[in-house]
């Protein structure tokens, strides 16, 4: 039976919502870049889902982006998941929002650094490296500053993700960069992965999924640091 799954990705603005019926994408429907995803995200699921004529039963899966990203979009994308995976029973399968964007680069590309903004001159950094499955990881996500990461990435690894709308002018000139459509994660990329996940029969826990932070958010640090 070729699954029929829901995709969420709320780890950058403007969200998108999209549904596919195996490999082949049926609607998607990307969120306003001025309006909150907690506002957009149902509604825009709820549409696509009446478009296609399913039913919220009719759908096996919801594949979803864990970040690193927004705090507040990954909690409103990760949660309205969870929610359907639990009331539905379908699977539920979380992706690393780097992991979907390193599969966008151009193809001549064999070494990968993927950025995020993290804050106060700082990133959230994962490298991939060409293998003949595709990119791959080639180390864990973390947070460096900035400074100190581009004084060390070499010339011949292309940088690609939604951190260079903050820091592009900040890098050396000869640095290779990814076309501005492929920083942030397209749903053909979230289906990819989350089709392979849910073929190989891997299930994420509707209670234990959570956002892939590294950090608290500005809000936490504020409060700790009053405590």
């Amino acid at each position: 039976m070729t699954p029929r799954l829901l995709l969420l990705e709320t780890s950058h603005q403007p969200g998108v919502v999209a549904l596919a019926e195996g490999e082949r994408i049926v609607g998607e429907q990307r969120m306003e870049e001025s309006r909150r995803h907690t506002r957009e995200l149902v509604p825009a699921a709820k549409l696509l889902l009446e478009q296609a004529g399913w039913k919220p039963g009719d759908v096996q899966g919801v594949v979803v982006s864990i970040g690193p990203g927004s705090y507040t979009g990954l909690r409103v994308g990760i949660m309205s998941a969870k929610t359907l995976a639990y009331v539905t029973g379908c699977a539920l399968l979380g992706i690393e929002t780097f992991a979907a964007i390193a599969r966008q680069v151009p193809a001549d590309a064999q070494r990968l650094a993927v950025i995020a903004d993290a804050q106060q001159g700082k990133i959230y950094v994962q490298h991939f490296a060409r293998t003949p499955e595709g990119m791959v990881a080639a180390d864990a996500l973390s947070i460096l500053p900035f400074a100190d990461w581009s004084a060390t990435c070499p010339v011949e690894t292309w940088v690609t993700g939604p951190g260079l709308e903050t820091f592009l002018p900040r890098l050396p000139t000869r640095q290779l960069v990814a076309p501005r459509p492929d920083w942030t994660p397209h749903a053909t990329s979230l289906l990819a992965l989350g089709l392979a996940a849910y073929r190989t029969g891997r299930r994420d826990d509707p209670f234990a999924l959570e956002p892939l932070y590294l950090r608290p958010s500005a809000a936490e640090e504020a409060w700790q640091k009053r405590r």
